[in-house]
């Protein structure tokens, strides 16, 4: 069979268990417009490890998209596929276009910060590594383009003029026809300043027309006013309409050379594009397990591993239970050894069955495109290089073909792609629905059995449903087969959707035929045929199996039941030992700041003393030393903190170590003369910590430090110079953000903190003010930022800030 072929009955099966719509479905929690193309289209992994890639990549962004605040936003990002194709051939994009760059590698620049982390997220991180912003651009292109695309003064001295001498005209002429409107006002039919052709003009009554000089450019619908650009403004429209033509030109330059701009950096802009419509495909992934309550799943290389799904729901109908609100999803368990390669399925019509075949399908597809699988626990199954399916009604009038060819055409093309080689090593899932029907039972019996036999030999899995009951017997000649059915409560004839694995199905069409009505004698007719063929008896072994397998089932359920509260006792037994712990560590913190309070009582009383002895003229040096007294008695009957045990680890500066209350790796800026506090840097936050708050990346508890001599803490008067780097503005510690908005200027400011080492000069402007006030606001909220000043005169003063960090 040719690959187009393969690729052929593929895609039909795709149709068939509805992965369109299971796409479109995955397109709603995309961010951006070429996300959800990309979701909706829902393509396939090529290899085994390209699925555990997106996995991964689906895994990590969902557990950051948790932990940040109103989650990972692609707000401003564009799809500029369009625009970059354009520029690359020498083309000038729009305004709009240009600025939409700018904001989609802010976006880059903004997720960056947020995802990279190698040892928290490394595939992620991994897909980051060689990202590019390129911020030169970004701020080139931010400088010249305003809001909605137009092109700012700023951008060209020659535009500056040209839209100053616009604006200086345009008010000569309104000043002129307001002029004309106060002199011959009793010549105007109104009192406004029309527009006709691009130019103003005065509404005039028709019958003075010819009293006022001017050009005609248009007439009311009654023909009772003319609209006459008045000749005193004819020569200041020429010249502003030529201005306008110099304008556009300008802007047309500036729009081109920034599009040249942008044509010089295609490939990496490409590469960003690339990088941020994967993040966001991951999102969308990470974001509908979330909303399907679906779990990760192992995928073997193994092709002949194991089957386990779990509580597997259909996601289509998850879809339509949490949007429309219909019933409940049943959940099926589908658990197949390694070595079982048919499953025959039966039951009663409208049972579950063909769902169930949908939905292991499905779990198959969404493995390998890196979808989350609506189970329970760890779903595990092979991965699936070949998924195909015959489900449904094949019949055709146009092809004159009946319901059972059409079956028949299908699964002849099933078994060409079984034949054809491989594109990738894999597992295949054949799904059979109504194996053998449309025929004469006998032949379809016998038809079903063979093909089954011929799919065990070449198929990892094959799951078939049928109502033959010859296809019940064959896993008692061949371990390579199991039955399984869709349950049937007999009080209410109605299914139960539940799946029940090795014990055969019963059609139940007797009890269902009594129970709707049909004549008793025919029933009882049709009891007697069956008896001599041996049905009855089958139908009773099937009974009493169900019968069975409902009290294993209960007494199963029993013993969950007695597990769980068990373990609700132990967490019980577990929070009361945990109170108990911090009641006492709140205890021993009372007293501690009951004899602290006591000391720092006893201060006061001391100074005041110092002060009234001063003030009197006394002696006031033995009171002084009694305050000294009492200071180092409050520094020796303050308790320590209650260290762990330690294992003799201690920290060195430069060393990357866990820090306990955020659970996330840092690395030792600096370590206090004593040994007990250390400066911590954890991504872009700088912490002072306590010892005790740390421990290795290997679990190790950090070893107390050696007693030292008392040393008295000198603070100095000066001021904090933050940091051991240099306290001279130079290049490296000088960051310009004019012409920059507020929320730009704060990236590129908290960028620069992420790596300073002392005082960081931050050149704002004057101007209106805005961009100073917004950025010391913000200042104001950083918790690694002692204070804000602003510089020396010679630095820039007021013009240029200085940030000095913890």
């Amino acid at each position: 069979m040719s690959p187009s072929a393969t690729t052929a009955i593929a895609a039909e099966t795709l149709e068939l268990l509805e992965w369109e719509r299971l796409g479109q479905h995955l397109a709603s929690f995309a961010s951006t417009s070429a996300g959800a193309a990309h979701c909706r289209a829902l393509p396939l992994a090529d290899d085994r490890a390209e699925s555990l890639r997106l996995l991964a990549e689906t895994s990590e962004l969902l557990d950051l998209d948790g932990l940040i605040e109103g989650g990972l936003s692609f707000q401003g990002a564009a799809d500029l596929s369009g625009t970059l194709r354009h520029c690359a051939k020498g083309g000038t994009a729009g305004g709009e276009d240009l600025l939409a760059v700018a904001s989609t590698q802010a976006v880059a620049r903004r997720l960056r910060r947020q995802i990279e982390a190698p040892e928290l997220r490394p595939v992620c991180g991994l897909l980051m590594r060689d990202l590019r912003t390129l911020p030169d651009l970004e701020q080139r292109l931010r400088f010249c383009l305003e809001e909605g695309g137009r092109v700012a003064d700023r951008a060209s001295p020659e535009l500056a003029g040209v839209r100053q001498q616009l604006s200086g005209l345009r008010q000569q002429r309104r000043d002129r026809l307001q002029e004309l409107m106060r002199r011959q006002g009793g010549l105007l039919q109104d009192s406004v300043i029309s527009e006709r052709n691009g130019r103003p003009v005065l509404a005039v009554k028709v019958t003075a027309a010819s009293q006022l000089p001017g050009l005609v450019h248009d007439s009311s619908a009654s023909g009772s006013t003319v609209f006459i650009e008045p000749k005193a403004v004819i020569t200041l429209g020429n010249q502003i309409r030529e201005l306008e033509g110099r304008e556009r030109q300008e802007e047309w330059r500036v729009l081109s050379s920034l599009s040249a701009l942008v044509a010089e950096e295609v490939p990496a802009l490409e590469e960003l594009h690339r990088v941020l419509l994967a993040l966001d495909v991951a999102l969308a992934r990470a974001r509908y397990g979330r909303w399907l309550g679906a779990v990760c799943p192992e995928l073997s290389a193994d092709p002949q591993a194991p089957v386990l799904l779990r509580d597997l729901r259909h996601p289509l109908l998850l879809w339509q239970e949490h949007r429309g609100g219909e019933a409940t999803v049943v959940p099926v368990t589908v658990s197949v050894s390694a070595e079982l390669r048919v499953v025959a399925i039966t039951g009663p019509n409208t049972g579950g069955k063909t769902v169930t075949l949908k939905s292991v399908g499905l779990a198959a597809l969404m493995a390998r495109a890196g979808l989350f699988l609506p189970c329970s626990g760890t779903p595990q199954l092979p991965w699936c290089s070949l998924v195909l399916a015959d489900i449904g009604d094949e019949q055709s009038l146009q092809q004159n073909l009946s319901t059972f060819s059409g079956h028949v055409r299908r699964i002849a093309r099933i078994l060409e792609a079984l034949d054809a080689p491989p594109s990738s090593p894999g597992a295949t899932l054949v799904l059979l629905d109504e194996v053998g029907a449309g025929t004469d039972p006998t032949e379809g019996t016998a038809l079903a059995i063979a093909l089954l036999r011929h799919l065990a030999e070449r198929a990892r899995l094959t799951i078939a449903t049928t109502h033959f009951g010859e296809l019940k017997a064959l896993k008692y000649a061949d371990s390579r087969f199991e039955n399984a059915s869709v349950a049937f409560d007999s009080d209410t004839l109605s299914p139960t959707y539940h799946l029940q694995w090795g014990i055969p199905g019963r059609s139940n069409a007797l009890a269902i035929a009594k129970r709707l009505g049909l004549d008793s004698a025919v029933i009882a007719e049709a009891n007697s045929l069956l008896a001599p063929r041996g049905e009855g008896e089958l139908n009773q072994v099937i009974r009493g199996l169900e019968d069975q397998r409902r009290r294993q089932q209960e007494a199963a359920e029993e013993a969950a039941a007695l597990l769980a509260r068990t373990e609700l006792l132990h967490e019980e037994l577990l929070q009361r030992w945990q109170q108990q712990q911090e009641q006492s560590v709140e205890l021993q913190e009372q007293r501690r700041q009951a004899l602290e309070h006591s000391i720092r009582d006893g201060q006061q009383e001391v100074r005041r003393i110092i002060r009234r002895l001063r003030q009197g003229g006394g002696d006031g040096e033995r009171a002084r030393q009694a305050g000294m007294r009492l200071k180092q008695l409050q520094l020796e009957h303050t308790p320590q903190p209650q260290r762990r045990a330690t294992s003799g680890w201690r920290p060195v500066v430069g060393e990357r170590i866990r820090l306990l209350s955020l659970g996330k790796a840092a690395q030792v800026l600096a370590i206090s003369a004593d040994g007990r506090e250390l400066s911590l840097r954890c991504g872009v936050l700088r912490l002072q910590v306590d010892l005790s708050g740390i421990e290795s990346l290997q679990g190790e508890k950090p070893a107390p430090p050696e007693p030292a001599q008392p040393v008295i803490e000198v603070r100095a008067s000066g001021r904090h110079l933050g940091g051991s780097g240099p306290q001279v503005r130079g290049e490296r510690n000088t960051v310009d953000v004019r012409g920059m908005r507020v929320h730009e200027a704060e990236a590129a400011v908290e960028e620069q903190l992420r790596n300073a080492n002392g005082p960081l000069w931050v050149i704002h402007g004057i101007g209106t003010g805005k961009l100073k006030r917004g950025l010391r606001q913000w200042l104001a909220t950083v918790p690694w930022v002692e204070r804000v000043s602003d510089a020396e005169r010679g630095d820039g003063g007021q013009g240029c800030s200085v940030i000095w960090p913890k």
